[in-house]
């Protein structure tokens, strides 16, 4: 077996398509907030956030006052308007902007977990149906350090259990149909520890970001959840400040947001 730490990479990220986007508001009026978006990112704007900001405005064609007699008063500095959005609990506009993250050896432990947040969320799994078990990731918790030994030598005995019941049940022999291999791996994978480490892959809208980010930096959450959503709120900070905006990280690692349920 082999000791393992999770890891977290950022493989996705919204992207605009600005001519499309041009069309739409000349057709309402209101291309001159784009051309302000435009100016003031030198051509570049986060296209997350400008993707949410599109999307709310949409909703009350507040582009500019007079093109809806109801709205008066527009806020023009974003960060007062995403301020607003999150205050107002207007939440439904930052399911627009979607992220989507690999998960790199993690327990299954871990995954049993994410997949919970299913609302706003794909999964697509490491499945052990159809990947043999040879050589087992593992990562001991914080809490298994006093008993470590004990605790990898039972994980290095169920991987050889792994090895050595494969090749008696002969799998790899010549001409073994694959539909037999795969019942084969796929019982094995009874006799495995749910710690065992593997990959998944998570795409979330940023509403649901929000949401499992404070829930599973909580104190009360599991350990590894809570590592590895530390990490996740980092990145998306980096990537949607003015969405995070309203986020403070604790000494103790939660993240705490002052709007809840966005």
């Amino acid at each position: 077996m082999h000791e393992t730490q999770p890891g977290v990479h950022l493989i996705a990220r919204p992207s605009l398509d600005l001519d499309g986007m041009r069309a739409y508001l000349e057709s309402v009026g209101g291309a001159g907030w784009l051309d302000g978006r435009l100016g003031e990112s030198d051509g570049a704007p986060n296209p997350a956030e400008t993707l949410v900001e599109f999307a709310g405005r949409a909703c009350y064609r507040s582009w500019e006052p007079g093109l809806n007699p109801n709205v008066t008063r527009v806020r023009t500095d974003r960060q007062e308007y995403f301020a607003n959005i999150l205050a107002s609990g207007h939440g439904s506009v930052l399911e627009h902007a979607t992220f989507s993250f690999a998960f790199r050896e993690v327990s299954r432990v871990f995954t049993h977990e994410l997949v919970r947040h299913r609302a706003g969320s794909a999964f697509s799994q490491e499945s052990l149906r159809y990947v043999r078990l040879t050589d087992i990731g593992f990562r001991v918790p914080p809490a298994l350090e006093p008993v470590r030994d004990r605790v990898l030598a039972l994980v290095e005995q169920l991987e050889e259990f792994q090895v050595d019941a494969a090749a008696e049940l002969g799998v790899d022999a010549d001409g073994v149909p694959f539909h037999v291999k795969k019942e084969v791996t796929s019982a094995l994978r009874r006799l495995a520890p749910i710690g065992l480490s593997t990959d998944i892959i998570w795409s979330a809208n940023v509403r649901t970001l929000r949401h499992v980010v404070e829930m599973r930096t909580d104190p009360s959450a599991e350990e590894e959840l809570r590592l590895v959503f530390d990490a996740v709120a980092a990145l998306v900070r980096r990537e949607v400040p003015l969405l995070m905006q309203d986020f403070t990280r604790a000494e103790d690692g939660s993240w705490i947001p002052e709007h809840r349920k966005v």
